[in-house]
């Protein structure tokens, strides 16, 4: 989903996530005519490489976000049926539960209307198990939406990417060329 379609304060258009739009360069001779590009080659070079390594960059942080998405979804959805579970629970029942890694202890789990869920940043809060459900199924539904706006993301990114190399690479062959050129019109 687009999020913005104007310039920001640099004039770079934008589309997903402030990702900025790479620009298709159909006609390099006008491009390299541009006065900010002044026909030097290797300095258009370098700016095209230095925004493919921004995009790069971007992309490394959106795989983490999508990394973090997808490991957290299916611990939701386990905190929920807990949740589901304890609501239909009228007598005390054996189970056992992950202590840390791979280590599990038994505990006996008397009937409860309430329940404490890890919000992170060492926050652990109380709830009633309706609470508990509704607050759970919002965080759900947050992930799964936050995990289509990545990937959505990461796919206009790796258009960024393409533009990008196709332009490097008709600027490199302008240069070749034009040196061609140069080199048969001095013989």
């Amino acid at each position: 989903m687009e999020t913005q379609k104007d310039s920001n304060s640099l004039g770079i258009k934008t589309s997903y996530a402030g990702i900025p739009k790479a620009e298709f360069v159909e006609d390099v001779d006008a491009y390299m005519a541009r006065p900010e590009n002044n026909s030097h080659v290797d300095e258009v070079l370098k700016k095209l490489d230095g925004q493919h390594a921004k995009y790069k960059f971007m992309e490394y942080n959106l795989i983490a976000k999508k990394t973090r998405l997808q490991s957290q979804v299916p611990e939701l959805k386990r905190s929920l049926t807990v949740i589901e579970k304890l609501e239909k629970q009228t007598e005390e029942f054996d189970t056992q539960f992950l202590l840390s890694e791979q280590v599990f202890a038994r505990a006996k789990v008397p009937p409860t209307q309430n329940v404490c869920l890890w919000l992170g940043a060492n926050v652990m809060l109380e709830y009633t198990l309706e609470d508990a459900k509704k607050l759970l199924t919002q965080n759900i539904a947050a992930a799964e939406t936050n995990l289509e706006f990545v990937n959505q993301d990461l796919d206009f990114l790796r258009d960024q990417f393409t533009t990008t190399e196709v332009n490097m690479a008709r600027v490199f062959n302008w240069d070749v060329k034009r040196r061609q050129a140069a080199k048969a019109a001095s013989k």
